[in-house]
C-alpha cells in the first residue's frame, strides 16, 4: 500500500512510499502510473538515516 510521505508538505511536491516484502518502493505522488524508483530495505533504511543526520543539507 502506497503512503504520502509524512514529510510531503501542501505544494504538491510529494512523494509517495511503499514497503513490500523485499523492497521499498518511491514514486511522484502526481505521477501514480508513472514510475517509481525500488530501494533494498537496507539502502532505503541507510538513505533515511543520512537524511535526517544532514548529510544531504545545503545539496541541490
Amino acid at each position: 500500500m502506497w503512503r504520502t510521505s509524512s514529510r510531503s508538505g501542501g505544494e504538491g511536491n510529494c512523494v509517495e512510499v511503499a514497503a513490500f516484502t523485499d523492497a521499498v518502493g518511491v514514486r511522484d505522488s502526481k505521477d501514480r502510473s508513472g514510475p517509481a524508483l525500488v530501494f533494498a530495505p537496507a539502502a532505503w533504511s541507510d538513505f533515511v538515516a543520512a537524511t535526517r543526520a544532514g548529510s544531504f543539507a545545503g545539496h541541490p
